[in-house]
C-alpha cells in the first residue's frame, strides 16, 4: 500500500490533515468520507523526506514486530474495554487518556495515546484522532467512533468494538491452532529432505561410483538432484527470496490483490473456510454499523474494506452502488451472487420486517457455527494428505538408496544380473 497524505474539513468546518495507507487516493476518500471528513486535496507522499521517513517507519515496524512491541489488536481490543469502563462510569475523555497512557507498559501504545490526547487537546474530535493511526485503529474502528459521537452511543459502541476484536481474535487463535501441526510437519519434513540432499546422499553417491554399473533411474535422478543442489544451493536461495518478494510486490497491486483473493476461495479445503470467515465479518460489521446508526450507503464503503478480501468487498460496493441508486438490499445482495439462497431469504425477510441487523447477527453466526465446525474438522482433511506426501517421498528414497545395494548384495552371493 502507498500513504498518501490528506487535507480535509470536518462537521465543523475546521481543516484538518494527516497520512494514511490505502491502495489509491478513491480508498483514501471513501474512508475519509465514511468518518465524515470532507477531502480537500489527497496526493501520494513523495520525495527523499518521505522515501527516508517511510524507510524509517518500515524498519522501525519491523524491529517492534520481531520484538514483540508492536501495538496488537488484542491491545486496541483491551483499549475498547477499558474506554468502555471509563466511558460509563463518567470519567472525561482527556482524564482517561492521561490514565490510560500512565497504566500501559507497551511503550508504543503510550505513543499512540499520547498523539491522541494531544490531538484532542488541540479540539479535535475523537474519529479525527484515532484517524492519525489507521494501521492501529482500522476504517471500521474509526467510522464506528464516528457514528458513536454523532449519536451519543459511544459507550455502547466502544462495548460492541470490544467484542468484535474479541470474536476475531478467537477466531485467528482456532485457525492458527488447527494449522500448527501441518505447519510442524510441512517444516520438518522440509528440513529433513535439505539434510538427505547435502549429507546423505553424497556419501551414498561416492558408495555407488564403485559399483562400475548402471544405477536404477531413480537413484540417478535422486543423485542429480542432490548435485544440483549443492552446486547451486546459493543462487536457489535467491531464487526462492526473489520470488517471495516479487510475490509480495504482485499482492500490493489492486489488480494482484484482487486476482489472488479470488483464487483463495477455489482453493481445496481452506477455502470454504476462508469464504465463510469473510461473509461471517461482513454480516457482523454490517449488522454492528447499521445498528449504531451509520447509513446503509458509508456503512458499506467502511464494510468492504474490512473484510480483508480483495474479490469479497468488491462485491460489497457493488451492493452499496445499487442500494445508492435504489434498489433493495435483497435484490442487491443477490445481484452480487456470493450468498446462499438461505441467507438471501433471511436478509428478504430482515429487510420486509424492518429486523434487517438482528437477521444479519443471526447470518454471522450461522456462518460462525460452520466456520467452526470446518475448523475443528481442518487437521483431519490435512492429515491424510500430509501423510500421502511424506509416504511417496519416503518411497522414492528408500527406492533410490536401497535398490543399487539390494543389486550389488544380490551380485555378490551371483544371483545378480
Amino acid at each position: 500500500m502507498a500513504v498518501f497524505a490528506w487535507q480535509g474539513r470536518n462537521t465543523r468546518g475546521e481543516l484538518i490533515k494527516g497520512s494514511m495507507e490505502a491502495l489509491t487516493e478513491t480508498s483514501v476518500a471513501d474512508q475519509l468520507l465514511a468518518i465524515n471528513i470532507t477531502p480537500v486535496h489527497i496526493e501520494a507522499s513523495v520525495g527523499v523526506a518521505n522515501g527516508a521517513h517511510s524507510t524509517h517507519r518500515f524498519l522501525q515496524s519491523v524491529w517492534l514486530r520481531l520484538s514483540g512491541q508492536a501495538v496488537t489488536s488484542e491491545d486496541v481490543e483491551l483499549f475498547s474495554r477499558q474506554m468502555y469502563t471509563l466511558d460509563k462510569a463518567g470519567v472525561p475523555i482527556l482524564r482517561a487518556f492521561s490514565g490510560l497512557e500512565a497504566s500501559t507498559a507497551k511503550p508504543a501504545m503510550v505513543e499512540v495515546l499520547k498523539d491522541v490526547r494531544e490531538s484532542l487537546s488541540q479540539g479535535r474530535e475523537l474519529s479525527a484522532s484515532l484517524a492519525q493511526h489507521p494501521g492501529v485503529f482500522g476504517a471500521f474502528y474509526i467510522a464506528m467512533v464516528r457514528v458513536g459521537e454523532m449519536s451519543g452511543r459511544l459507550t455502547e459502541v466502544y462495548l460492541r468494538l470490544s467484542e468484535h476484536l474479541a470474536f476475531e481474535r478467537d477466531v485467528r487463535d482456532r485457525i492458527r491452532q488447527a494449522l500448527r501441526y501441518p505447519s510442524f510437519v510441512l517444516i520438518a519434513m522440509s528440513l529433513a529432505l535439505v539434510l538427505l540432499n547435502v549429507f546423505v546422499l553424497p556419501v551414498f553417491a561416492k558408495v555407488f561410483a564403485g559399483f562400475n554399473t548402471q544405477l536404477p533411474l531413480v537413484t540417478r535422478m535422486l543423485l542429480g538432484f542432490s548435485g544440483w543442489m549443492q552446486q547451486w544451493w546459493l543462487a536457489l536461495i535467491g531464487a526462492v527470496v526473489g520470488a517471495a518478494l516479487a510475490w509480495r510486490a504482485y499482492l500490493r497491486t489492486p489488480n494482484g490483490r484482487y486476482r489472488w483473493d479470488r483464487r483463495k476461495l477455489g482453493l481445496p479445503i481452506v477455502g470454504n473456510i476462508i469464504l465463510k470467515a469473510t461473509l461471517s465479518r461482513f454480516a457482523r460489521s454490517f449488522a454492528l454499523s447499521s445498528q449504531s446508526g451509520m447509513p446503509l450507503v458509508p456503512a458499506l464503503t467502511v464494510v468492504a474494506k474490512t473484510v480483508d478480501n480483495a474479490y469479497i468487498g468488491s462485491r460489497i460496493e457493488q451492493m452499496r452502488d445499487g442500494i445508492e441508486r435504489g434498489a433493495s438490499i435483497a435484490s442487491c445482495a443477490a445481484s452480487v451472487g456470493i450468498f446462499t439462497p438461505v441467507v438471501m431469504q433471511m436478509i428478504t425477510v430482515g429487510e420486509e420486517t424492518g429486523e434487517l441487523d438482528s437477521m444479519l447477527f443471526e447470518i454471522a453466526e450461522m456462518y460462525e457455527r460452520e466456520v467452526d465446525q470446518s475448523i475443528k474438522g481442518l487437521s483431519a482433511a490435512i492429515e491424510p494428505i500430509l501423510l500421502a506426501i511424506i509416504s511417496a517421498l519416503m518411497l522414492v528414497m528408500a527406492l533410490g538408496i536401497f535398490m543399487p545395494l539390494w543389486n550389488m548384495g544380490q551380485a555378490a552371493m551371483g544371483r545378480g544380473g
